[in-house]
């Protein structure tokens, strides 16, 4: 006999529970009797539960995949189960798959969908709920689907854009990093011994290098643990609150970064608000949830300040204004789209523009970055080499 778990619906509540059957006809057959019907029944034993570390995670481009397909099966005008089970089983990330398949077991149980998806809230945000649930109580599901699909679609491209864009100089930091230690460990000693054996007195770029080299052959443990504690510090100090705000800010000021920083934080702002106002969620819980999305604390303190100030019957503008994050420009169409109307057009107008801006600073940062990183690498390997060979040319001019 073997072990199945079921879900079903009796005198209207739903119902779970396990059994054992022979195989699923009889476990189905057994709870008929018990005048329960079926919505779902599988097999305990089959089911190897990961540890949760272990469990693959949920990328946005997964979210984005399934929301445009859900999207086109409900224009077409499939029920919600059906369009579940049947991305259920073609989805690829076996987390995500898990997630649509208690979705539609939660539906046919009685629940709406907003409901159901905000059970699984690594899948499926605070954001993709409520626009859900807009869509559901509007009428207008398939359309808000769409909206969200663009949307993750477009919040993918701009993180991969940075994220391609910060790639570079990091492999590039890596690799002269690791040519410079390999360097002072290997190639140093080689001729700091041959220099030993000349006697004499060294200049003092080779002396500096060579002390370079023994200290970090000495220290090479106590740096590593000064460096991996650095690290280890620095991260739990900024999932503090406290910390968060340093970090967030210290990253506004910078140079080239801080300028990316800000312009896609605009971005991001003006995109998720456009896109919740059009799908009918309201201007307080449409901040709100713009708020917990905007990826800079900075950023989310200043729009939860101008919720604080429009619950008073503010308008939005004055209160943006205030934070000294956004840029005038801004402002000022957010203030014509609050007298105009159509405060939800004039933000897409603004988040298509900034996407250009983001784009823009990509760019540069990527063509100021590259010499840079370059004139370092050349610097630092170069000195190296220069302060290894000046004993030679010593020795030449004598001779």
């Amino acid at each position: 006999m073997a072990k199945f778990e079921y879900v079903g619906v009796a005198g209207g509540k739903q119902v779970k529970g396990e059994l054992e059957a022979a195989n699923k006809d009889d476990a189905a057959l057994l709870l008929r009797k018990k005048k329960i019907r079926v919505v779902s029944i599988r097999s305990k034993s089959m089911d190897i539960a990961l540890p949760k570390f272990l469990e693959p995670g949920i990328k946005l481009k997964d979210v984005s995949r399934f929301t445009r397909q859900f999207a086109a099966m409900v224009s077409a005008g499939l029920p919600l189960v059906q369009c579940l089970d049947i991305l259920g089983e073609q989805c690829e990330n076996p987390t995500l798959a898990l997630s649509i398949k208690k979705v539609s077991t939660d539906i046919q149980g009685g629940n709406n969908l907003a409901e159901s998806l905000a059970k699984h809230p690594k899948a499926f945000n605070t954001l993709y709920c409520n626009m859900v649930a807009a869509g559901e109580q509007s009428g207008n599901l398939d359309g808000v689907l769409n909206r969200l699909a663009e949307y993750q679609e477009k919040a993918e491209a701009l993180k991969r854009k940075i994220k391609g864009a910060m790639t570079y100089p990091i492999i590039v930091l890596c690799i002269a990093s690791g040519a410079t230690i390999v360097m002072l460990a290997f190639v140093v000693p080689t001729f700091a011994n041959m220099f030993t054996d000349m006697g004499g007195e060294l200049p003092a770029p080779t002396r500096i290098v060579m002390d370079l080299s023994i200290f970090l052959q000495t220290w090479w443990w106590a740096m590593a643990i000064i460096g991996g504690g650095s690290l280890f510090s620095f991260v739990k100090y900024n999932k503090t609150e406290k910390g968060r705000l340093k970090v967030d800010a210290f990253k506004l000021r910078l140079p080239i970064f801080g300028d990316l920083e800000r312009k896609s934080a605009v971005s991001r702002f003006s995109q998720t608000l456009s896109t919740l106002l059009s799908s009918g969620v309201t201007i307080i819980d449409a901040l709100a949830i713009t708020a917990r999305t905007a990826g800079n604390k900075i950023v989310e303190n200043g729009i939860m300040r101008t919720v604080e100030k429009i619950s008073g019957g503010t308008s939005i503008a004055e209160p943006l204004k205030d934070t000294k994050v956004f840029p005038p420009m801004v402002i000022h169409m957010i203030a014509v789209g609050e007298k105009t109307g159509d405060l939800s057009g004039m933000l897409k107008k603004v988040s298509i523009f900034y996407e250009e801006e983001v784009n823009a600073a990509v760019d540069a940062m990527t063509a100021a970055i590259e010499p840079i990183m370059i004139v370092v690498i050349g610097i630092i390997v170069g000195g190296i080499l220069m302060a290894m060979y000046l004993p030679m040319f010593d020795m030449v001019g004598m001779m």
